[in-house]
């Protein structure tokens, strides 16, 4: 992506707009290394402190975390969504899993009504991800996985108010779940997620809306609980 040489300020507002692309459109997810200093002034073409400016600009707008002998990693895909993991990320555990629980419940209710075959179809090959990225037994892929799949619930409302805000919550629920599930995934903790699938293609709304609604609030052993708090993961 070579960029042309107007005057310096507008050339640095290119290089910002050309990485907040690349973190957009998901050629850098949430959780990767961006390319190198060195590596982004050949691949633009511009001097290094114009990316050096871009990517600071990026950091100070919480899109991106800059670690000292370590690297520059994604930490959220647009600047609400990074001032939401900020101003969230020392929020009550419990009070991110019960709005989880609400959004997700009426996404999920929403989707049985309007799904497409499409939706299905991102559905469907989602879960089969989560389930091999448990199998892994990695649990930051699972974690990757897991809100891949919640999002593309999400994504089936055909809301897209509802969407955006979620995504810009996207690495508040990571944190959340990354606590949860801790660093070893064990198998009394897994938690099924193709009922609220089986409930969307099947347009039944109420048992979409109750499914997604359970999952935060099953406890650790899978099993749901009459009355439970909102205590576990998935």
């Amino acid at each position: 992506m070579p960029l042309s040489h107007p005057r310096r300020s507008a050339l640095s507002e290119q290089v910002i707009a050309a990485l907040r692309n690349q973190i957009t459109s998901g050629e850098w997810p949430v959780g990767s290394r961006i390319p190198t200093e060195p590596e982004l002034v050949a691949e633009l073409g511009v001097a290094r402190n114009t990316v050096r400016e871009a990517v600071r600009a990026l950091a100070h707008n919480g899109l991106l975390d800059i670690r000292q002998g370590s690297g520059t990693y994604v930490v959220a895909t647009s600047e609400l969504a990074g001032v939401m993991h900020r101003r969230f990320a020392e929020t009550d555990p419990r009070h991110i899993a019960e709005l989880r629980s609400t959004l997700e419940s009426g996404a999920a209710k929403l989707a049985a009504e309007r799904r497409t075959e499409r939706d299905l179809k991102q559905l469907d090959a989602l879960l089969v991800r989560r389930e091999e990225a448990w199998e892994s037994g990695d649990a930051e892929v699972f974690v990757t996985a897991d809100a891949s799949f919640h999002m593309a619930v999400v994504a089936a409302s055909r809301n897209d108010v509802m969407t955006a805000l979620y995504a810009d919550l996207g690495e508040v629920l990571r944190d959340w779940l990354r606590g949860d599930v801790g660093e070893e995934l064990t198998p009394e903790s897994y938690l099924d997620h193709g009922r609220v699938v089986d409930a969307i293609r099947a347009g039944d709304a109420q048992a979409a809306a109750v499914e997604a609604a359970s999952y935060p609030m099953q406890c650790r052993t899978g099993r749901r609980e009459p009355g439970a708090g909102v205590s576990a993961r998935g």
